[in-house]
């Protein structure tokens, strides 16, 4: 049998990710192909090229300022004048052409360059022309099964991939790659189950976040965090319904860019695969 994995956007909360495919692994659940939105997208690459979940999450630790370092500037405060500026483009470009550079040359330490050159396992990442509105899949491996091939893309580095997938309109600028204008991936596919199964995994798991409640004590922020995974979810229905196990990780209001709360999404991750391991076992070998 062989096991997918669907990793969803979340922002920071994407280390969970990186906890839980610890979790699986501690646990001897082998997983044979995999794909993630956004930040599933990060997680899942790195993974697919052969760095250890829990590497994976002290690389984060070390480069979280520039993964996000946008995340101390004051978009709240003057945010009209802000966004109106052009401040807020530069440092979206600036900022995308970092995660790109990171992960080419995180990629380049294990001989890869364009996600064609990965050969451990499938991989699929999506993302979305803006300037046409249609999804495309970075690949590694085109369906054999697919008729309509031009939505997979497989000669791009890794990086320009990974960003493409995780520009987060508002946040950061469209990635441009040859005559597309890519923004997150999560726009259309939050969370890739079936194009993981196209990949020909016979179950698959699918990982995304609970959206956090609102209460008194809820800011900005938290209605903010709370729109976008009810967004997401939404959008995901047909590909949770394609799913073999939904784990909904909850993160404690958790922010889009709140790097201080990464150790404690990584850990949110590895529980809940723990609290949920029977029930992941059981379908598995049903």
């Amino acid at each position: 049998m062989k096991l997918g994995l669907a990793l969803s956007g979340g922002g920071i909360r994407g280390i969970a990710h990186a906890g839980a495919l610890k979790a699986l692994e501690d646990s001897g659940i082998k997983i044979d192909l995999i794909g993630g939105t956004s930040s599933g997208a990060m997680i899942s690459s790195l993974y697919a090229i052969g760095y250890s979940p829990y590497y994976i999450y002290m690389l984060f630790k070390r480069y979280s300022k520039n993964l996000v370092g946008i995340s101390n500037i004051p978009i709240i405060s003057g945010i009209k004048k802000f966004a109106a500026s052009k401040m807020l483009k530069n440092i979206g470009e600036k900022t995308g052409r970092i995660i790109e550079e990171e992960y080419n040359r995180l990629a380049e330490n294990k001989n890869i360059k364009n996600i064609s050159d990965i050969k451990s396992m499938p991989l699929v990442i999506p993302t979305v022309d803006v300037q046409s509105s249609k999804e495309y899949i970075f690949t590694n491996k085109v369906p054999d099964i697919i008729e309509n091939k031009e939505k997979y893309i497989t000669d791009i580095p890794l990086g320009k991939a990974v960003r493409a997938s995780s520009s987060f309109p508002g946040v950061f600028s469209p990635c441009k790659f040859r005559n597309y204008k890519f923004l997150d991936g999560g726009i259309l596919n939050n969370i890739p189950v079936i194009e993981v199964k196209k990949q020909g995994a016979d179950k698959v798991i699918a990982i995304n976040f609970k959206a956090d409640d609102i209460d008194e004590t809820s800011n900005m922020m938290d209605l903010g965090m709370r729109t976008i995974d009810i967004m997401g979810n939404k959008i995901s229905e047909e590909n949770l319904a394609q799913s073999d196990f939904i784990l909904t990780i909850s993160t404690d209001k958790t922010g889009l860019l709140d790097a201080e709360k990464l150790d404690s999404c990584y850990n949110y991750g590895y529980n809940a695969v723990i609290d949920n391991l029977n029930k992941i076992k059981s379908v598995l070998t049903t």
